[in-house]
């Protein structure tokens, strides 16, 4: 089947989820688009007055069996287009965007399990369409998520995935480098090679990895698996600038 050509849509935003008091999730109806498989994301172009242009792009939250697109974005303060999409947009305005964009990222029920997710801060949005796909499609593929964020206020997503992982199959874990609230009983630090090997999957089930969020992160976590024990070649890496956890 021929590929869908990436072309630039107009998107109306139908919906903002508050999700912290830095991120927002933009619920969005894009005519004509052609889907997308979890892990992918798309490019936001903004256009000022005078006829200035910027981009950015933007991880795709939603599962690919959901209906319109979902993008979290997290507010960088001295960012030409976050601070705009969480602030300043509202329901019924319009935006530019093209997608889906991404092919190693990615991932299907079809590719099988099991799965270790690892996420620092915002990097948690395309592993939770990830999970929503899991969901969707009632999977019970082995899936083990390690989230990585300042303070619990900072974790997306997180009533979210507390019902998400009462399911079958699905462990959440969670660590603050920052701030705990008192009676705090998960992890307290950044992530080490003992965290990693005690969420698992071990290096022995051949898990399918992914790792997203800052690149100082990403490179870490990545490195300490490898010493664990894992095939690098099934590590899948996704990076961005130094925000987050």
């Amino acid at each position: 089947m021929a590929r869908a050509r990436i072309v630039w849509r107009l998107a109306a935003v139908r919906e903002l989820v508050e999700e912290t008091a830095h991120a927002k999730t933009l619920m969005l109806d894009v005519p004509g688009w052609p889907g997308h498989i979890a892990g992918q994301h798309v490019d936001v172009r903004l256009t000022a007055e005078d006829g200035y242009q910027t981009e950015r792009s933007y991880s795709i939250a939603s599962a690919p069996e959901e209906a319109g697109l979902a993008l979290t974005v997290e507010r960088i303060d001295d960012g030409e287009v976050s601070p705009y999409l969480v602030d300043e947009l509202r329901s019924g305005d319009e935006l530019e965007l093209r997608g889906p964009i991404g092919g190693h990222f990615i991932w299907r029920i079809e590719d099988g399990g099991p799965l270790l997710l690892v996420a620092g801060g915002s990097g948690l949005v395309p592993l939770m369409s990830m999970l929503r796909h899991r969901s969707a499609r009632r999977s019970v593929i082995d899936a083990r998520l390690l989230v990585s964020a300042r303070s619990v206020e900072d974790v997306l997503y997180r009533e979210e995935l507390a019902t998400l992982a009462t399911g079958d199959g699905l462990a959440v874990h969670e660590t603050l480098t920052r701030e705990r609230p008192r009676g705090w009983t998960g992890f307290a630090r950044r992530v080490d090679s003992q965290m990693l090997a005690l969420v698992g999957p071990g290096p022995a089930t051949g898990p399918r990895i992914f790792i997203c969020g800052p690149t100082a992160f990403v490179e870490r976590a990545a490195d300490l698996l490898v010493e664990l024990g894992h095939d690098p070649a099934s590590i899948r890496a996704e990076r961005f600038g130094p925000t987050g956890a």
